[in-house]
């Protein structure tokens, strides 16, 4: 049993360690795309590159356990050289499997206490992403260059942050930022629901300076189970489900989030 064990991990070990970017090799220009992340906000890749940005993409999906294990790390890159305000763009790229609330749970269960890369799901535009770089393993994290070329096609094996920092080009030593959390408070729809656990009955979301347009309510599978206009910065409403957690998504006029209730 414990060798046949280790063979398999040997095995998922060498699968991992050859995952890539098959339709790009390093120094080729990659094609350009536009995706739109969990929370509504577009990222064009061109346009980070023109900007002098370099890019790192996160190839995932949401039951991959090593990506679990890589995504906190991704994260703290992310968070210590300012939240994509600073020279390198962090962007977490969904293999096009799973929906913004599937991606949404991965990134709460998974992401570690750092603010969080944007993440594109399913439902973004994240499939064809991968389909044009060609990945088929994962996790896949590769990055670009400003002149829009592949410099990595696989960053790996992932230890710590330092595994990122030792790709930097010679010469390029980007800023340490704080994030500027200011802007994503603007940009994301601020809520709070009450009672978060419940029996499913009169269930209030308040908001926070904002209007809420509308709500959806999915399962776990990314199962929309509820819906309703609002219009208002006050929202009640009753859910007749099965025990377990759900998201509960809020739209506004230019945006929309998500948080977690459970239903007992």
């Amino acid at each position: 049993m414990k060798k046949f064990i280790s063979l398999a991990l040997l095995l998922l070990i060498t699968l991992v360690s050859f995952a890539q970017t098959n339709n790009y090799n390093v120094g080729d220009v990659v094609d350009d795309f536009t995706v739109t992340d969990v929370y509504g906000v577009q990222h064009n890749l061109y346009e980070y590159a023109d900007d002098g940005k370099y890019i790192y993409l996160d190839f995932f999906f949401d039951t991959c356990g090593i990506c679990q294990q890589t995504i906190p790390i991704f994260n703290e890159f992310f968070d210590k050289y300012g939240c994509n305000q600073g020279d390198l763009i962090m962007i977490s790229m969904n293999n096009g499997t799973d929906s913004d609330a599937e991606v949404l749970a991965f990134e709460n269960t998974f992401g570690g206490p750092f603010n969080h890369a944007p993440a594109i799901s399913a439902d973004g535009g994240a499939g064809a992403v991968k389909d044009n770089f060609g990945v088929n393993g994962y996790p896949t994290i590769c990055m670009i260059g400003p002149d829009r070329t592949l410099i990595a096609s696989q960053i790996w094996p992932v230890e710590d942050i330092t595994t990122f920092e030792a790709t930097f080009p010679g010469g390029f030593e980007p800023d340490i930022l704080v994030c500027s959390l200011g802007i994503t408070d603007l940009t994301i729809p601020s809520f709070s629901i009450f009672p978060s656990v419940s029996n499913g009955q009169n269930i209030t979301i308040v908001m926070n300076n904002q209007v809420a347009k509308s709500i959806k309510i999915y399962d776990i599978t990314g199962r929309e189970v509820y819906s309703k206009n609002a219009n208002s910065s006050d929202v009640k409403f009753s859910l007749n489900v099965s025990s377990g957690a759900y998201f509960v998504k809020v739209y506004t006029e230019s945006n929309s989030a998500i948080k977690k209730i459970i239903i007992k």
